[in-house]
């Protein structure tokens, strides 16, 4: 039965709002700051597994602790973009287990984000958590959902076609499995940013002319 939940959360089907953010590609692009994709896909895991995943796990191993979580996450995120669509994403998946799952604990999340910053990354663990998924599991879900994003975002902006979106998140299977080993027992102490140019990027997302998406 939990082989067939953790399908339903990480498919893209579940109306979670990840799809409306790039993650900084849009930005990078049009600002010429990144060149090869690959290169770029593999820095925003990095930075996501180094700064957000330690709140992931503590969230999931600990899912009533999630207030608590979600205010520290919410001091360590300083790019006033990112941090809008951590917010916006974490809302937006509380919203939707409320919807789909009708249990007392999620009834709870979708209670406490509403009086707090409700990021993404201590949501998403404190409902898998919540859902009795691993936390091994849940730290994978949570890596395929930051590559899926960005990968589904290179396809809308014209950079790769579907096909080879497809290619590349295949090559990445070493790369995740390393991220999983080096981060995946780090504590929400050790977390940290492992990308300032992306964040720089990121932040001036508000200032291009024309976007197609959120961040």
């Amino acid at each position: 039965m939990t082989s067939w939940l953790l399908l339903q959360l990480v498919d893209g089907a579940f109306p979670s709002g990840g799809f409306a953010h790039s993650a900084g590609l849009e930005p990078s692009l049009h600002l010429r700051g990144i060149g090869e994709l690959e290169p770029f896909v593999d820095e925003v895991l990095w930075q996501s597994a180094r700064s957000a995943l330690p709140f992931v796990r503590r969230a999931c191993e600990a899912p009533t602790e999630l207030p608590a979580i979600d205010r520290l996450f919410d001091a360590t995120s300083t790019n006033h973009v990112a941090n809008r669509a951590s917010r916006a994403q974490g809302r937006a998946l509380a919203g939707a287990a409320r919807r789909v799952f009708e249990q007392d604990a999620i009834l709870r999340i979708a209670e406490q984000v509403q009086s707090g910053p409700a990021h993404h990354a201590p949501v998403f663990g404190a409902i898998f958590g919540t859902l009795s998924i691993a936390v091994a599991d849940t730290q994978t879900a949570w890596l395929h959902g930051v590559m899926r994003g960005v990968l589904s975002a290179a396809v809308r902006l014209g950079v790769v076609g579907p096909l080879e979106a497809q290619q590349i998140q295949a090559t990445r299977t070493t790369t995740l499995d390393h991220m999983l080993a080096s981060c995946a027992r780090l504590s929400i102490d050790e977390a940290a940013s492992a990308s300032p140019l992306l964040d720089l990027f990121g932040a001036l997302h508000d200032r291009l002319d024309g976007r197609l998406f959120q961040s």
